[in-house]
Protein backbone atom coordinates (compact mmCIF):
# COMPACT_ATOMS: atom_id res chain seq x y z
CA UNK A 1 0.00 0.00 0.00
CA UNK A 2 1.35 3.41 -0.97
CA UNK A 3 -0.36 6.38 0.63
CA UNK A 4 0.14 10.14 0.30
CA UNK A 5 -0.83 12.17 3.36
CA UNK A 6 -1.53 15.81 2.55
CA UNK A 7 -0.69 17.85 5.64
CA UNK A 8 1.57 15.16 7.05
CA UNK A 9 3.49 17.54 9.32
CA UNK A 10 0.37 18.59 11.25
CA UNK A 11 -0.96 17.01 14.44
CA UNK A 12 -3.30 14.54 12.74
CA UNK A 13 -0.98 14.11 9.77
CA UNK A 14 1.91 13.11 12.01
CA UNK A 15 -0.16 10.34 13.60
CA UNK A 16 -1.30 9.17 10.16
CA UNK A 17 2.31 8.98 8.94
CA UNK A 18 3.42 7.20 12.13
CA UNK A 19 0.67 4.58 11.87
CA UNK A 20 1.07 4.05 8.13
CA UNK A 21 4.81 3.43 8.37
CA UNK A 22 4.39 1.22 11.47
CA UNK A 23 1.91 -0.89 9.49
CA UNK A 24 4.49 -1.38 6.77
CA UNK A 25 2.89 0.90 4.20
CA UNK A 26 5.00 3.02 1.90
CA UNK A 27 4.13 6.50 3.11
CA UNK A 28 4.72 9.89 1.54
CA UNK A 29 3.66 13.12 3.20
CA UNK A 30 3.51 16.81 2.37
CA UNK A 31 4.44 19.87 4.37
CA UNK A 32 4.20 23.62 3.86
CA UNK A 33 7.09 25.09 5.86
CA UNK A 34 9.15 22.17 7.21
CA UNK A 35 8.97 18.38 6.93
CA UNK A 36 7.87 16.16 9.79
CA UNK A 37 10.27 14.14 11.89
CA UNK A 38 9.38 10.62 10.72
CA UNK A 39 12.32 9.48 8.64
CA UNK A 40 10.58 6.37 7.30
CA UNK A 41 8.32 8.56 5.14
CA UNK A 42 9.31 10.56 2.07
CA UNK A 43 8.55 14.26 2.46
CA UNK A 44 7.41 16.64 -0.26
CA UNK A 45 6.87 20.38 0.00
CA UNK A 46 3.41 21.36 -1.25
CA UNK A 47 1.73 24.75 -1.65
CA UNK A 48 -1.95 24.07 -2.25
CA UNK A 49 -2.40 27.66 -3.40
CA UNK A 50 -0.19 26.98 -6.41
CA UNK A 51 -2.05 25.52 -9.42
CA UNK A 52 -0.42 22.38 -10.68
CA UNK A 53 1.77 21.82 -7.62
CA UNK A 54 -0.33 18.91 -6.35
CA UNK A 55 -0.10 17.29 -9.80
CA UNK A 56 3.69 17.39 -9.56
CA UNK A 57 3.66 15.75 -6.12
CA UNK A 58 1.22 13.05 -7.22
CA UNK A 59 3.33 12.32 -10.30
CA UNK A 60 6.43 11.96 -8.13
CA UNK A 61 4.78 9.75 -5.48
CA UNK A 62 2.26 7.75 -7.57
CA UNK A 63 0.16 6.74 -4.55
CA UNK A 64 -2.77 4.36 -4.58
CA UNK A 65 -4.54 6.41 -1.89
CA UNK A 66 -4.51 10.06 -0.81
CA UNK A 67 -5.61 11.29 2.61
CA UNK A 68 -6.18 15.03 2.66
CA UNK A 69 -5.70 16.03 6.31
CA UNK A 70 -4.57 19.58 5.70
CA UNK A 71 -6.24 22.74 6.91
CA UNK A 72 -5.46 26.35 6.29
CA UNK A 73 -8.02 27.56 8.81
CA UNK A 74 -10.15 30.31 7.32
CA UNK A 75 -7.71 30.79 4.42
CA UNK A 76 -10.06 29.99 1.53
CA UNK A 77 -7.20 29.49 -0.93
CA UNK A 78 -5.91 26.56 1.14
CA UNK A 79 -8.93 25.09 2.92
CA UNK A 80 -11.40 25.33 0.04
CA UNK A 81 -9.52 25.85 -3.23
CA UNK A 82 -6.57 23.70 -2.15
CA UNK A 83 -8.74 20.74 -1.17
CA UNK A 84 -10.62 21.01 -4.44
CA UNK A 85 -7.30 20.91 -6.34
CA UNK A 86 -6.38 17.74 -4.42
CA UNK A 87 -9.71 16.12 -5.35
CA UNK A 88 -9.35 17.03 -9.01
CA UNK A 89 -5.78 15.77 -9.20
CA UNK A 90 -6.52 12.53 -7.32
CA UNK A 91 -9.49 11.86 -9.59
CA UNK A 92 -7.42 12.40 -12.73
CA UNK A 93 -4.86 9.84 -11.51
CA UNK A 94 -7.44 7.34 -10.26
CA UNK A 95 -6.32 7.55 -6.63
CA UNK A 96 -8.50 6.52 -3.71
CA UNK A 97 -9.34 9.76 -1.81
CA UNK A 98 -10.15 10.30 1.86
CA UNK A 99 -10.96 13.94 2.62
CA UNK A 100 -11.02 15.22 6.21
CA UNK A 101 -13.69 17.82 6.99
CA UNK A 102 -14.93 19.31 10.26
CA UNK A 103 -17.95 19.79 12.50
CA UNK A 104 -17.41 23.51 11.80
CA UNK A 105 -19.63 23.04 8.73
CA UNK A 106 -22.63 23.13 11.10
CA UNK A 107 -24.36 26.07 12.81
CA UNK A 108 -25.46 24.18 15.91
CA UNK A 109 -29.11 25.03 15.30
CA UNK A 110 -30.15 21.38 15.53
CA UNK A 111 -27.41 20.25 17.98
CA UNK A 112 -27.36 16.62 16.85
CA UNK A 113 -25.95 15.96 13.36
CA UNK A 114 -25.71 12.62 11.62
CA UNK A 115 -24.00 11.77 8.34
CA UNK A 116 -27.03 12.82 6.26
CA UNK A 117 -27.08 16.43 7.50
CA UNK A 118 -26.21 19.19 5.04
CA UNK A 119 -23.77 21.99 5.94
CA UNK A 120 -25.03 25.31 7.29
CA UNK A 121 -21.79 27.05 8.40
CA UNK A 122 -21.65 30.32 10.33
CA UNK A 123 -17.89 31.05 10.21
CA UNK A 124 -15.39 31.61 7.37
CA UNK A 125 -13.58 28.40 8.34
CA UNK A 126 -16.81 26.43 8.35
CA UNK A 127 -17.77 27.90 4.98
CA UNK A 128 -14.41 26.92 3.47
CA UNK A 129 -14.71 23.39 4.85
CA UNK A 130 -18.29 23.11 3.57
CA UNK A 131 -17.27 24.28 0.10
CA UNK A 132 -14.43 21.76 0.03
CA UNK A 133 -16.48 18.75 1.12
CA UNK A 134 -19.30 19.64 -1.30
CA UNK A 135 -16.87 19.89 -4.21
CA UNK A 136 -15.12 16.65 -3.24
CA UNK A 137 -18.44 14.76 -3.16
CA UNK A 138 -19.26 16.00 -6.67
CA UNK A 139 -15.78 15.64 -8.20
CA UNK A 140 -14.98 12.30 -6.59
CA UNK A 141 -18.23 10.45 -5.76
CA UNK A 142 -16.31 7.36 -4.62
CA UNK A 143 -14.27 9.34 -2.10
CA UNK A 144 -14.76 9.12 1.66
CA UNK A 145 -15.55 12.55 3.14
CA UNK A 146 -14.97 12.51 6.89
CA UNK A 147 -16.23 15.06 9.39
CA UNK A 148 -14.51 15.07 12.75
CA UNK A 149 -14.40 17.17 15.91
CA UNK A 150 -11.83 18.36 18.49
CA UNK A 151 -8.76 16.13 18.23
CA UNK A 152 -6.99 15.12 21.43
CA UNK A 153 -3.68 13.29 21.83
CA UNK A 154 -1.62 11.57 24.48
CA UNK A 155 -0.57 14.71 26.32
CA UNK A 156 2.89 15.99 27.02
CA UNK A 157 5.10 17.52 24.33
CA UNK A 158 3.47 17.89 20.97
CA UNK A 159 -0.12 17.74 22.16
CA UNK A 160 -3.05 19.17 20.23
CA UNK A 161 -3.90 22.87 20.28
CA UNK A 162 -6.61 22.12 22.86
CA UNK A 163 -4.18 20.36 25.17
CA UNK A 164 -1.58 23.10 24.76
CA UNK A 165 -4.20 25.73 25.64
CA UNK A 166 -5.17 23.87 28.82
CA UNK A 167 -1.52 23.71 29.89
CA UNK A 168 -1.00 27.42 29.18
CA UNK A 169 -4.15 28.44 31.07
CA UNK A 170 -3.24 26.26 34.05
CA UNK A 171 0.25 27.78 34.10
CA UNK A 172 -1.11 31.32 33.84
CA UNK A 173 0.90 32.03 30.67
CA UNK A 174 -2.14 32.59 28.47
CA UNK A 175 -5.19 34.82 28.85
CA UNK A 176 -8.59 33.45 28.05
CA UNK A 177 -11.31 31.11 29.25
CA UNK A 178 -12.67 27.68 28.46
CA UNK A 179 -16.31 27.92 27.45
CA UNK A 180 -18.93 26.01 29.40
CA UNK A 181 -21.55 26.34 26.64
CA UNK A 182 -19.36 25.35 23.66
CA UNK A 183 -20.00 21.62 23.27
CA UNK A 184 -18.34 19.13 20.95
CA UNK A 185 -17.60 15.38 20.70
CA UNK A 186 -13.79 15.11 21.08
CA UNK A 187 -11.97 12.25 19.38
CA UNK A 188 -8.59 10.72 20.15
CA UNK A 189 -6.03 11.21 17.40
CA UNK A 190 -5.15 7.49 17.47
CA UNK A 191 -8.77 6.46 16.90
CA UNK A 192 -9.22 9.04 14.15
CA UNK A 193 -6.02 8.09 12.34
CA UNK A 194 -6.79 4.38 12.58
CA UNK A 195 -10.27 4.87 11.10
CA UNK A 196 -8.96 7.12 8.31
CA UNK A 197 -6.36 4.55 7.27
CA UNK A 198 -9.04 1.88 7.41
CA UNK A 199 -11.17 3.93 5.02
CA UNK A 200 -8.16 4.49 2.75
CA UNK A 201 -7.96 0.76 1.96
CA UNK A 202 -11.72 0.29 1.69
CA UNK A 203 -14.09 1.06 -1.16
CA UNK A 204 -16.55 2.90 1.11
CA UNK A 205 -17.66 6.21 -0.38
CA UNK A 206 -19.84 9.04 0.85
CA UNK A 207 -20.09 10.89 4.14
CA UNK A 208 -18.63 9.64 7.43
CA UNK A 209 -18.53 11.03 10.97
CA UNK A 210 -15.52 10.16 13.10
CA UNK A 211 -16.08 11.78 16.49
CA UNK A 212 -15.95 10.56 20.07
CA UNK A 213 -18.89 9.07 21.91
CA UNK A 214 -19.07 11.79 24.61
CA UNK A 215 -20.41 15.34 24.25
CA UNK A 216 -18.44 17.73 26.46
CA UNK A 217 -18.04 21.46 26.88
CA UNK A 218 -14.58 22.86 26.26
CA UNK A 219 -14.28 23.50 29.99
CA UNK A 220 -15.28 19.94 30.88
CA UNK A 221 -12.76 18.68 28.34
CA UNK A 222 -10.11 20.97 29.83
CA UNK A 223 -10.73 19.62 33.32
CA UNK A 224 -10.28 16.03 32.10
CA UNK A 225 -7.03 16.97 30.31
CA UNK A 226 -5.74 18.79 33.40
CA UNK A 227 -6.47 15.83 35.67
CA UNK A 228 -4.80 13.40 33.26
CA UNK A 229 -1.70 15.56 33.05
CA UNK A 230 -1.46 16.32 36.78
CA UNK A 231 -2.45 19.98 36.48
CA UNK A 232 -4.62 22.00 38.86
CA UNK A 233 -8.00 21.99 37.13
CA UNK A 234 -9.20 24.71 39.50
CA UNK A 235 -6.88 27.13 37.72
CA UNK A 236 -8.77 26.78 34.44
CA UNK A 237 -10.94 29.90 33.95
CA UNK A 238 -14.50 29.30 32.79
CA UNK A 239 -16.82 31.51 30.75
CA UNK A 240 -19.73 31.47 28.34
CA UNK A 241 -19.18 31.86 24.64
CA UNK A 242 -22.70 33.29 24.34
CA UNK A 243 -21.51 36.27 26.40
CA UNK A 244 -18.76 37.13 23.89
CA UNK A 245 -18.88 38.53 20.34
CA UNK A 246 -16.94 35.50 19.11
CA UNK A 247 -18.74 33.90 16.14
CA UNK A 248 -19.33 30.20 15.79
CA UNK A 249 -21.68 27.41 16.72
CA UNK A 250 -22.28 26.61 20.37
CA UNK A 251 -23.53 23.03 20.59
CA UNK A 252 -22.54 20.67 17.74
CA UNK A 253 -22.69 16.94 18.44
CA UNK A 254 -21.62 14.64 15.61
CA UNK A 255 -23.56 11.39 15.57
CA UNK A 256 -21.09 8.75 14.33
CA UNK A 257 -23.47 5.81 14.71
CA UNK A 258 -23.84 4.96 11.02
CA UNK A 259 -20.10 5.31 10.48
CA UNK A 260 -19.26 3.11 13.47
CA UNK A 261 -21.23 0.31 11.82
CA UNK A 262 -18.96 0.56 8.76
CA UNK A 263 -15.51 0.82 10.39
CA UNK A 264 -13.82 -1.57 12.81
CA UNK A 265 -12.00 1.13 14.79
CA UNK A 266 -13.90 1.87 18.00
CA UNK A 267 -14.45 5.58 18.56
CA UNK A 268 -13.90 6.08 22.27
CA UNK A 269 -15.41 8.94 24.26
CA UNK A 270 -13.24 11.49 26.07
CA UNK A 271 -14.40 10.12 29.41
CA UNK A 272 -12.64 6.88 28.47
CA UNK A 273 -9.48 8.02 26.69
CA UNK A 274 -8.77 10.76 29.25
CA UNK A 275 -9.51 8.50 32.21
CA UNK A 276 -6.73 8.42 34.81
CA UNK A 277 -5.51 4.84 35.22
Amino acid sequence: MKVLIIGGSGFLGTELVRRATATGWEAAATYCSRPGGIAEASWHRLDLRSPGHIDEVLAAVAPSAVIDATSGGSDWAVTADGSIRVAMAATRRGCRLVHVSSDAVFSGSRIHYDETCLPDPVTPYGAAKAAAETAVRLLAPAAAVVRTSLIIGRGGYGGSVHECLVHALAAGTHDGVLFTDDIRCPVHVEDLASALLELAVSDHGGMFHLAGADALSRHELGVLIARRDGLDAARLPAGRRADTPMPGALDVRLDSGATQERVRTRLRGAGEFLHIQ
